[in-house]
């Protein structure tokens, strides 16, 4: 661990590791990331927690670039604590990525309502892990594609969502051509494949995303994804059972049946 002053914000020249708190209510587990993340040149574990009371304070007292949350923990679970770290203007520039588990876990949509930047399943990789941290920490979003449909699922199943996506209306402000940058990033695609769907140049997109962020109040893409959601510009499309089977963009008429 080190109490080295926090390096600025995505410039790693120089500047040291992008600095990590890891919250976890396993011990094991918890050392075990440390030491993952400690393998890395670019990246330095400065803080252990056991439980989201302690992930707050322990965010408060290093103020690191990123907290690995896990969301089951003891006292305050890694929701709340997700909520007050990005909440508070003392902690609010600490992204927060959480840990969460394939089926039992079915907070995902609280947690991104409450700040959260990105989701990462147990199950991955050490690399997947470090690659995570290292996008979260550089101020994008990152949602693992089982979480994704999750979230789908979760909106599906919201009271008012029907309503919601009839409604269509699109939040104040937002030019079309912003309004069509935001239902694609809603689908998951990335700045490069926009540029590519909407034939314009990468630094267009990252202008349109950078309005968007301003204009909805959005911390990151996954702030624009419930962005997206609630303003009924893209609804989950259900399959035959009732299952989320993706996204559709409001308006978007539904195949005919064939047969």
């Amino acid at each position: 661990m080190t109490d080295a002053p926090s390096p600025a914000r995505g410039d790693r020249t120089g500047r040291g590791p992008y600095r990590v708190v890891v919250a976890d209510d396993h011990d094991l587990i918890r050392s075990g990331f440390a030491m993952l993340i400690d393998s890395a040149e670019d990246l330095a574990a400065v803080g252990e927690a056991g439980t989201g009371r302690d992930a707050v304070a322990a965010v408060e007292g290093e103020h690191p670039d990123v907290v690995l949350m896990d969301v089951r923990m003891p006292d305050v679970d890694g929701i709340e604590a997700t909520r007050r770290i990005c909440g508070d203007p003392r902690t609010s520039g600490t992204r927060v990525l959480i840990l969460t588990t394939y089926d039992s876990d079915e907070h995902v949509f609280g947690a991104l309502r409450a700040g959260a930047s990105g989701f990462l399943l147990k199950t991955a990789r050490p690399p997947e892990l470090l690659a995570a941290i290292r996008v979260v920490a550089r101020g994008e979003a990152l949602l693992a594609p089982s979480v994704t449909r999750r979230l789908v699922a979760t909106f599906a199943a919201l009271p008012g969502t029907a309503a919601a996506a009839l409604a269509g209306e699109c939040p104040a402000g937002l030019t079309e051509r912003e309004r069509e940058v935001l239902v694609l990033v809603a689908r998951g695609l990335s700045n490069d494949e926009i540029a590519a769907h909407l034939r314009v140049g990468a630094a267009t997109v990252k202008t349109h995303i950078s309005r968007l962020l301003a204009k909805t109040g959005s911390r990151d893409r996954a702030q624009l994804v419930i962005a997206a959601y609630e303003a009924g510009l893209v609804t989950p499309r259900l399959g035959a059972g009732g299952d989320a089977r993706g996204i559709r963009p409001q308006g978007e008429r539904r195949p005919p049946p064939t047969g």
